[in-house]
């Protein structure tokens, strides 16, 4: 249950649109609505101005399609993370335009909200074409969150003159996120060129002795440059919510 509903709704009831009998029935399902398989936090956007997003991972396409069924009309938006074109041809049953983004395996139900005018972008910048889908992760989680995003893809540092030709749109915003497989140390060197928080996402793209990300993981958190947060290796969606919270506040 996102804001805008509940505004709306505290508008119909001050407006005697709404009976207060008929306004509390609709606010039963605060502060969770449990629906046997899942206890869906309705409250998560009032508590903490970011509404529940549904890790799509791990559960059935049936399961995803009965969150989104139980979500559908008390959320302007929903956003549906790690998942496939299975789920979504469930979900479409239920939300006729949802939209599939297949790079970044999202489902998005409703429009994505302006995003605030008076804020500049928050960057997201990946060291190769193969860290896209986790930029794209993060970059569609901060665009349903309300910002503006710049995509800057593949200027790793194994041709450092692509990032140089890159770095005056790096720094026109207001937030980085900077996503990067193999040793990870592109965060470090944009780290080093900008005056704003860098947040770095290390990916599992790499070579063996990359371990499925960690040895990005921990180039990122032993960087030399100041004002770098890391998040777990391919979180672009805890990457896109953080950026946002120093962002935009929420």
């Amino acid at each position: 249950m996102d804001v805008t509903y509940l505004k709306k709704l505290l508008t119909h009831v001050a407006e005697q649109n709404v009976s207060v009998e008929e306004a509390l029935e609709q606010l039963k399902t605060l502060p969770y609505d449990d629906i046997g398989f899942a206890n869906i936090d309705q409250h998560r956007n009032i508590r903490t101005g970011q509404a529940e997003v549904i890790f799509g991972q791990g559960k059935t396409p049936e399961q995803i399609a009965g969150i989104v069924e139980h979500m559908v009309n008390s959320n302007g938006r929903i956003l549906v993370t790690r998942t496939d074109e299975t789920a979504y041809e469930t979900v479409r049953r239920i939300a006729p335009k949802a939209i599939y983004h297949k790079q970044a395996r999202i489902i998005t139900v409703g429009d994505m909200p302006e995003p605030v005018a008076t804020k500049g972008p928050i960057a997201v910048v990946t060291a190769g074409t193969s860290d896209i889908p986790v930029a794209e992760e993060a970059a569609l989680t901060a665009q349903y969150f309300g910002n503006r995003v710049d995509r800057i893809f593949d200027v790793g540092v194994a041709g450092i003159h692509r990032l140089f030709d890159k770095i005056d749109r790096i720094r026109r915003a207001d937030v980085i996120i900077v996503v990067a497989g193999m040793e990870g140390a592109l965060a470090s060197v944009v780290g080093g060129l900008v005056n704003v928080p860098v947040i770095a996402v290390p990916t599992s793209i790499g070579y063996g002795a990359n371990f499925g990300g960690l040895s990005a993981l921990l180039s990122m958190l032993n960087s030399c440059a100041n004002g770098i947060g890391v998040v777990n290796i391919d979180n672009g969606y805890g990457a896109a919510c953080l950026a946002s919270k120093i962002h935009i506040g929420k």
